[in-house]
């Protein structure tokens, strides 16, 4: 036979003992999620209200559409279509057109954006800069105009006759037209820059504050130069704020709207549907076709979606396999 211990049973004293505390306990965990519910409410009410209530209107609209019977004298009501509207915005050539433009927009306008506002980070990072608060000034100030003032502005300099820029030009014998077949795109892509590379520059330059000094001087003991330094230590540990940069970059490059819309007034090259953001609001405002609008919207929220998922994915394997790379390279 084989003996069997038995722990012995908890007298009643402790047991009296044990409830007490398993009920702070309790009391306590029940007062921080509480606490954590108050603290995200606001959060979750913003959320509900400026984008989840939207989507869902505009996913319901797309469903629907205004008809009239009777050849159009008889009252109109709204009846449901399915997904006729998304069929009919897919299926349309000024739709498929304008997400090429943006596309074109975002392999022009991204890799400028994140690389010359990181450059400029590290370059007043460096310490070269001199005046160098006045200089962080300097280059934020134009994100401190509104959007459509920007647009204003390039669209004045950008127009003969009034632009002084142009007028140099035409004294040096060098015709540029600004608004041309070839060059709209880059002069749309030069207002986004104008206005957000302060702003971005900034971010960078916040982070690469946090990079430890340390490392920086060992690298210089090394008898790495500035310019090594800069790319091959301080760029790879700002990594996340590169991701998030690009990450936005894009989700602002794809609603491309205000300055093609503004620029539209003076050139024959921009349409009313150049970019999907300008279909949708032409369908909207000038066709009254909401059910249309409501479809291109969600097809446009699907595809930044979609496409900021891939984009982080991709880095994030990408992060995956260098620390994999580092950790078996100290390994060896």
């Amino acid at each position: 036979m084989t003996a069997t211990a038995h722990a012995p049973a908890a007298t009643a004293p402790q047991r009296a003992a044990e409830r007490p505390g398993q009920k702070a306990r309790r009391v306590a965990a029940r007062r921080r999620r509480t606490a954590a519910g108050v603290l995200m409410a606001p959060f979750f009410l913003l959320l509900a209200v400026v984008f989840l209530v939207p989507v869902g209107t505009a996913v319901w609209l797309s469903f629907f559409s205004d008809d009239q019977p009777g050849l159009g004298f008889g009252p109109e009501r709204r009846v449901f279509v399915g997904a006729r509207s998304y069929a009919a915005v897919l299926g349309d050539p000024t739709f498929l057109s304008g997400l090429a433009t943006v596309a074109l927009y975002c392999l022009l306008y991204i890799p400028l954006m994140v690389l010359g506002s990181l450059a400029l980070a590290l370059l007043l990072d460096s310490g070269v800069v001199r005046l160098r608060a006045w200089a962080q000034l300097g280059l934020f100030l134009p994100h401190a105009v509104p959007g459509i003032i920007a647009a204003l502005i390039w669209l004045y300099l950008y127009t003969p006759g009034i632009s002084p820029v142009i007028a140099v030009l035409d004294k040096a014998d060098i015709t540029v037209d600004f608004l041309g077949l070839h060059t709209t795109l880059p002069s749309i892509v030069n207002i986004a820059l104008w206005s957000n590379l302060g702003y971005n520059m900034v971010v960078f330059y916040a982070a690469l504050q946090a990079v430890p000094r340390e490392v920086v001087e060992a690298s210089v003991v090394d008898g790495a130069g500035p310019v090594r330094t800069a790319l091959q230590v301080k760029t790879p540990l700002v990594r996340s704020s590169i991701v998030v940069v690009a990450m936005f970059t894009l989700i602002w490059a794809l609603q491309l709207f205000t300055e093609p819309m503004l620029l539209s007034q003076s050139s024959q090259m921009i349409n009313s549907r150049f970019s999907p953001s300008m279909y949708i609001y032409d369908a909207a405002f000038t066709r009254n076709n909401y059910s249309l609008a409501a479809a291109a919207s969600v097809i446009l929220l699907a595809l930044t979606v979609a496409v900021s998922y891939g984009v982080t994915r991709w880095t994030s394997r990408t992060d995956r396999t260098g620390r994999t790379d580092r950790t078996e390279g100290a390994a060896r």
